[in-house]
């Protein structure tokens, strides 16, 4: 029998993962706020779409989601017409936005509620690890679910992994973008430096990835960085969303994260020159802004 599946966000992230499930042969259907996205993806898919998210909801195994923020999140799924509203018993709900450990456990019990199972699976990789299929998915939730879920998450992701209990894969993606805000501040720093002492950046890149510094953040936005380009990830605008949810759940864990902080200041300077929609690596542009 098919697995009927319903895509709820068609936004960079969204598009080719909803794509590479209905290219793996599954029922796919899907929803979007804005509804030429959907016609668009029509034209690119095999699959059909709904004009809102409990339409899209009402016959499916497994319903995944991937908007916004927390409020999108409740706007798509325990809102009027949101996909709780017509989940059959039984079936998935499957949230990849990132948001926050509260929302998770939130959606979580509104889900038990209607004998709904729920994970809440945030993914990394960006637009290109959701193009190719090679996203890692940090998930929270019930073991068996998972186990059932997890090789359709396979069908757009590299390593789909249980991180513990609802809740533990936002938890989990906290702290990788801790982690790529430290690198890629140091990385900026790094090649700022290099500039600034006329060493040969591309050489310097070349010596050092080889060693203890070596990052992803490294070899794949250093040509991109030394060209002053900004254009090719995830965008600073929704990197001071994440660090916003990391700071609050380290203050409520009473986790110091001095580092974060900074940078999400850092971030803030680059949203103030114009640089919302900049990538991420774009925190040499604000070095060399100061100069």
């Amino acid at each position: 029998m098919t697995i009927k599946v319903a895509f709820i966000g068609l936004g960079v992230m969204g598009y080719p993962m909803a794509g590479h499930l209905a290219n793996k042969g599954y029922q796919v259907t899907v929803y979007n706020r804005s509804p030429e996205k959907a016609e668009q993806w029509l034209k690119d898919y095999p699959g059909n779409s709904a004009p809102t998210p409990a339409l899209a909801a009402q016959d499916a195994d497994i319903v995944f989601c991937c908007v916004g923020n927390d409020s999108d999140v409740r706007s798509v799924t325990s809102a009027d017409n949101g996909v709780i509203s017509t989940m059959k018993a039984g079936s998935i709900l499957i949230d990849h936005t990132t948001a926050s450990a509260e929302l998770a456990e939130e959606i979580g019990i509104a889900c038990q509620e209607k004998a709904i199972h729920f994970i809440d699976a945030p993914v990394s990789g960006g637009q290109q690890g959701a193009e190719n299929g090679l996203l890692t998915v940090m998930c929270g939730g019930d073991e068996e679910v998972f186990e059932q879920a997890k090789p359709i998450m396979e069908s757009f992701a590299q390593a789909v992994t249980l991180m513990g209990p609802i809740g533990a894969g936002q938890l989990t993606k906290m702290v990788n973008q801790i982690c790529i805000a430290g690198l890629v501040q140091g990385l900026s720093e790094g090649l700022y430096f290099a500039e600034k002492a006329g060493l040969d950046q591309h050489k310097v890149i070349d010596v050092i990835s080889k060693g203890a510094a070596g990052s992803w953040q490294m070899m794949n936005r250093h040509n991109t960085m030394i060209k002053d380009q900004y254009e090719h990830g995830f965008a600073v605008d929704w990197m001071r969303k994440d660090l916003d949810i990391c700071l609050t759940q380290g203050r409520k864990i009473k986790a110091k994260l001095p580092v974060t902080a900074l940078v999400d200041q850092f971030y803030a300077e680059v949203q103030a020159i114009g640089g919302g929609r900049w990538d991420t690596s774009s925190l040499l542009k604000r070095l060399k802004a100061t100069d």
